[in-house]
């Protein structure tokens, strides 16, 4: 059948177009992730733990207020997790992941037992996640044992030394967060041996293992930017404390800001490195230090006494 030239034309553009469908779709389609958000279980396992601490406070008044204060914990977790999902996920439906759910809490040590799975599971996911999950992920598993600090029924302990790693490079951005959190670790240091003077005999364990874990993180840093080409700086003189310390509170007060400013500036290594095993010590530092923390402003009688998010500011 004769066709005219609008026809022909017609015709021949769209044997140009089609070709370009598939690829084209490829190209939309490339890079939409349809399996579930790798945050999704630390989510769905914050509010479940939230919701089991809640109802332990209501079956057991003698833990009525430690419950509370570890399901405001979860759930402060539980939000800001789902804050980031939602975030990633806006674009498109959320992929669902059905959870087991883990039951009841009859006790203590059970909820104890379960904020240090939590802790172990956010602390394998954070060498895998993008730089800012990371950080997330990590104050995450500083929480939990942040939480377990509450009380002994909870789990509560001091992490141990951290294992010797080294790397043969460090980007820029990364050896500049490693130096900061070197000066972070100099400044503890400094810090516990002012407070000594001010704290009574009760608190000589802690200030000595306080002092030793920060001179273990010290030691590590100054390994890892050395390995690399770097050159570790120095501690300075003294670190003036923004306020003076003239007695035991004022002492506490400072070892509760030097503890802060190390997870700080730990969470920010985990934000801006990409290496697996700086980011593995650099989670463990930021861990020991929310635990730290944790000690010291209950200790102090302050409450909330843990941060859901260490290395984040306590609201």
């Amino acid at each position: 059948m004769p066709r005219g030239r609008r026809d022909v034309l017609r015709a021949g553009a769209l044997a140009l177009v089609l070709p370009l469908v598939g690829p084209l779709a490829a190209a939309c389609t490339a890079g939409y992730e349809d399996s579930p958000d790798p945050l999704l279980p630390l989510l769905q396992r914050a509010r479940s733990e939230a919701e089991a601490a809640r109802a332990l406070a209501g079956s057991t008044p003698r833990h009525a207020e430690l419950a509370t204060e570890v399901a405001a914990l979860r759930t402060a977790q539980a939000e800001r997790l789902e804050a980031e999902v939602d975030r990633l996920n806006r674009p498109k439906p959320r992929p669902e992941q059905r959870a087991t759910d883990p039951g009841p809490v009859p006790d203590l040590r059970t909820l104890g037992t379960r904020l240090a799975q939590c802790r172990q599971q956010a602390l394998e996911l954070v060498p895998s996640v993008p730089r800012y999950r990371a950080g997330l992920v990590g104050s995450v598993a500083a929480g939990c044992a942040a939480a377990q600090q509450l009380d002994q029924a909870l789990g509560a302990g001091q992490p141990g030394k951290l294992e010797p790693v080294t790397v043969r490079e460090l980007p820029e951005e990364s050896a500049q967060a490693l130096q900061q959190a070197l000066a972070a670790e100099h400044a503890a240091i400094w810090v516990y041996g002012l407070v000594a003077a001010y704290l009574p005999g009760d608190f000589d364990r802690g200030v000595r293992e306080g002092a030793a874990a920060h001179r273990d993180r010290r030691d590590a840093a100054e390994r890892m930017l050395t390995a690399a080409g770097g050159t570790p700086q120095p501690a300075e003189p003294a670190y003036p404390p923004p306020q003076p310390v003239t007695d035991q509170p004022s002492a506490m007060a400072l070892v509760v800001v030097a503890e802060t400013d190390a997870a700080q500036a730990w969470r920010g290594v985990l934000e801006r490195t990409d290496d697996t095993a700086l980011r593995s010590m650099a989670a463990e530092s930021l861990l020991g230090s929310a635990t730290r923390v944790t000690r010291w402003r209950a200790d102090a009688g302050t409450t909330p006494a843990a941060n859901p998010l260490p290395g984040t500011p306590l609201r």
